[in-house]
């Protein structure tokens, strides 16, 4: 399946321009296709250039499929929202859309983080070092993934409970929301962190030993050089 080296992902208020493996288009996905009848992808440079189709560029990602390295330059249109564009949720149910548009897609979409800085009456913050994941043997805040269907503020209560086996309350404070891309996949990830007050001791917490090996009291300073995630990193420089 050939594939052009550089395409653009041009998105409009969820519409994206298809065209088929001779460039012609717009094309339209079609949920439940598996026949590769028709690959559809995105643009590469000239068919956008011929379509006289002014973009902001975004940001560029990279996406291996096979041996090929395909640059995708995701951008924004200057136009007016192109109804006959395909809508971009459409994309992932057609097995006729090529892989490197759907990957594109399901790289945009962000990955949400709901932590809780918790504190005591000493002013120090409790972290637990994790055994799995992006940080496994360094210390970080409570906290993960929140769930599809979840708030940020019920996600980092239910994580508490689960990691470290205590049930917290949140304080009323604003979150300190971060947004950040660490590579050129393109992955974009958005931390919630809020904030807690407990005055229980270490041995009070009932520790999930699958996930997290154990968990200490740190002040702000030492939290802060402990730190190896920049979303606990930007919470904790910035927290009340």
């Amino acid at each position: 399946m050939s594939h052009p080296q550089t395409v653009v992902y041009l998105e409009h208020d969820g519409k994206v321009l298809l065209v088929d493996t001779s460039g012609n288009g717009p094309k339209l996905p079609v949920k439940g296709r598996t026949d590769n009848s028709q690959i559809l992808r995105f643009p590469n440079m000239a068919e956008v250039e011929a379509r006289e189709i002014e973009y902001e560029v975004k940001m560029e990602m990279r996406i291996v499929f096979g041996n090929q390295v395909v640059k995708v330059i995701k951008a924004y249109p200057k136009m007016d929202w192109p109804k006959d564009w395909a809508w971009k949720d459409d994309l992932i149910s057609d097995n006729s859309v090529h892989p490197i548009a759907r990957e594109a897609i399901y790289r945009s979409i962000h990955r949400l983080v709901s932590k809780v800085i918790i504190k005591n009456d000493q002013d120090e913050i409790l972290m637990a070092k994790v055994k799995r994941g992006h940080f496994t043997g360094f210390w970080t805040l409570p906290g993960g993934y929140m769930d599809h269907d979840e708030h940020p503020t019920t996600g980092c209560v239910r994580e508490t409970l689960e990691e470290l086996g205590i049930e917290i309350l949140l304080n009323e404070n604003t979150p300190i929301i971060t947004q950040q891309i660490f590579n050129d996949e393109g992955i974009s990830f958005v931390s919630f962190t809020y904030q807690s007050n407990w005055n229980g001791k270490i041995e009070d917490l009932n520790l999930l030993t699958e996930e997290i090996s154990e968990a200490s009291w740190f002040s702000r300073e030492d939290a802060i050089a402990n730190a190896v995630s920049y979303f606990d990193l930007e919470a904790l420089k910035n927290h009340n």
